[in-house]
C-alpha cells in the first residue's frame, strides 16, 4: 500500500462553498489531509466556521499560504485571480472555485455591467485568464479549477463510454437552473462577473467542454476546443409585467437571471447550455449526450435515487432531502449522499492526489480558460442579439 502523503491545507472564504470544501476533504483516502486554518474577510464568520472543526483563523493570506500546500478559494470570483497568483507565487496550488475568473467592471461607483461593452469584458476576462495562466507557467504548482461537474459520478461514467467506445459526440445539451444563488455577493456584476451565464451556467458547459476534451484526446491525442457561440441573455423578474409571487430571488442589480447559448466545436459538432434563476423545487442539473455509437442522459438533480412523502410539512422540519428544494411536503427528491452525487467529494480526492502524487487533474486551468473564453465571448454574442461569434483561445 502507497504511503499516503501528508498535505496541508488552507481555506479562503467560510461560508456556502467553504463548508463543503471542508466536509469534501474529511472523506479523502489517497493522502493525509491536515486542514491548518482559514480566512476571511470577516473575523467573525472566520471564528464562527473554525471552531467546531478546531481550525486557526488567519488575519492574514500571506501567513495562512506560507504554511499550506493547497489552498481552497472559496470566496466570490472577484477575488479569485489575485487569490490564484498569491499562492502560485509561493509553489502552492491553489484549487479555484467556479467561475475561475472573469471581469468586474472599472471600478467606478456607477458602473453597470447591463451596459458595459462586451467586448471590453471579454478582453478583461481573457488579460485575467493570461495573468493567471502565466503565474503557473512560472510555478511548481498547478491550478485546480473546481468544477465538480467533471467528477460527478454521471460525468465520468461518460467519460468512460467515450474513451472506450471511440464514440463521437454530435450533440450535447446541459442545463443548471434553480430560484438564485445563496450568495449575498451574487447579483452585483462586480462581486460576480455576470449573471446566470456565467454563475449558473459555467457548470454544465465546462462538462460539455470536458467530454469533447476526452473525445479528442483519446481519438488523435489532442483535446477538441470550442470554436463559436451563438448566445441570448434575459431578465425575466425585471420585466415590467413580471408579478412577484414570492418564490424566486429577483434582488439583481445588473445581471441577466436567464441565458442561452448555442456552441459549436472545431469540428462543427455542437453543445448547447441552458442556465437560470427561475426553477423552483430544488436545483435542475441535467447533462445528456448524443454519439454516433449512444446516448446517455444524465438526470443529475433531480435524480429517482429516493423520493419521499411527506403530508405535514413540519414532520420533516429536521430533515434534509436537497438543495433549494422549497417545500418538503408531498413528493420530493431525496439525495441520501448529495455531496458524492454532485461529485464534490470526488473531486477534492482528485485534487488531494494532484499534490501529494503529481498525479494530473482532469479539472484544470486549460478546462477553465475556455470556459470563461466561451461565456464572455457568449456575452459579446448576446449583446449583437445573438449573432456567432469567434471564441479566443488562451
Amino acid at each position: 500500500m502507497r504511503q499516503k502523503t501528508r498535505v496541508r491545507a488552507g481555506i479562503v472564504g467560510s461560508r456556502f462553498a467553504a463548508s463543503f470544501h471542508y466536509a469534501a476533504v474529511e472523506r479523502v483516502y489517497g493522502a493525509s489531509p491536515e486542514v491548518i486554518g482559514v480566512h476571511s474577510r470577516s473575523r467573525d464568520s472566520a471564528e464562527a466556521f473554525a471552531g467546531p472543526r478546531g481550525i486557526a483563523v488567519f488575519d492574514d493570506l500571506d501567513a495562512l499560504l506560507d504554511q499550506v500546500d493547497v489552498v481552497h478559494v472559496c470566496t466570490p470570483p472577484v477575488t479569485h485571480e489575485a487569490m490564484a497568483i498569491a499562492a502560485l507565487r509561493r509553489g502552492v496550488y491553489p484549487i479555484v472555485e467556479k467561475p475561475f475568473t472573469g471581469f468586474f467592471g472599472d471600478g467606478s461607483d456607477g458602473f453597470d455591467g447591463r451596459t458595459w461593452p462586451k467586448q471590453a469584458a471579454l478582453d478583461a476576462a481573457m488579460a485575467s485568464v493570461k495573468r493567471i495562466l502565466d503565474a503557473e507557467a512560472e510555478s511548481n504548482a498547478d491550478v485546480l479549477y473546481a468544477e465538480n461537474w467533471v467528477y460527478m459520478p454521471a460525468v465520468q461514467k461518460e467519460r468512460e463510454v467515450i474513451e472506450k467506445t471511440g464514440a463521437q459526440i454530435l450533440w450535447m445539451h446541459g442545463e443548471q437552473g434553480h430560484s438564485g444563488s445563496h450568495s449575498p455577493a451574487y447579483g452585483h456584476w462586480k462581486f460576480a462577473g455576470g449573471g446566470s451565464a456565467v454563475g449558473k451556467g459555467c457548470h454544465p458547459l465546462s462538462a460539455l467542454l470536458y467530454l469533447k476534451r476526452v473525445e479528442g484526446r483519446a481519438r488523435d491525442g489532442r483535446p477538441i476546443r470550442p470554436a463559436t457561440v451563438s448566445a441570448r441573455i434575459h431578465e425575466l423578474t425585471r420585466l415590467p409585467g413580471y408579478r412577484d409571487a414570492g418564490h424566486l430571488r429577483t434582488d439583481y442589480n445588473d445581471i441577466e437571471d436567464a441565458a442561452m447559448l448555442h456552441v459549436t466545436f472545431e469540428d462543427g459538432t455542437l453543445a448547447t447550455v441552458f442556465a437560470s434563476e427561475i426553477v423552483m423545487g430544488g436545483i435542475k442539473n441535467r447533462l445528456e449526450v448524443m454519439a454516433n455509437n449512444h446516448r446517455a442522459v444524465c438526470n443529475i438533480n433531480p435524480n429517482d435515487t429516493m423520493r419521499t412523502y411527506n403530508p405535514d410539512e413540519a414532520a420533516f422540519a429536521d430533515v434534509y432531502l436537497v438543495e433549494k428544494l422549497g417545500t418538503k411536503q408531498g413528493w420530493a427528491p431525496a439525495v441520501p449522499d448529495e455531496d458524492h452525487t454532485n461529485g464534490f467529494p470526488q473531486e477534492i480526492e482528485a485534487f488531494y492526489r494532484t499534490v501529494a502524487h503529481g498525479e494530473p487533474a482532469e479539472s484544470d486551468s486549460g478546462l477553465a480558460a475556455d470556459t470563461i473564453a466561451t461565456i464572455y465571448a457568449g456575452y459579446v454574442s448576446a449583446e449583437d442579439g445573438g449573432r456567432e461569434t469567434k471564441i479566443p483561445l488562451a
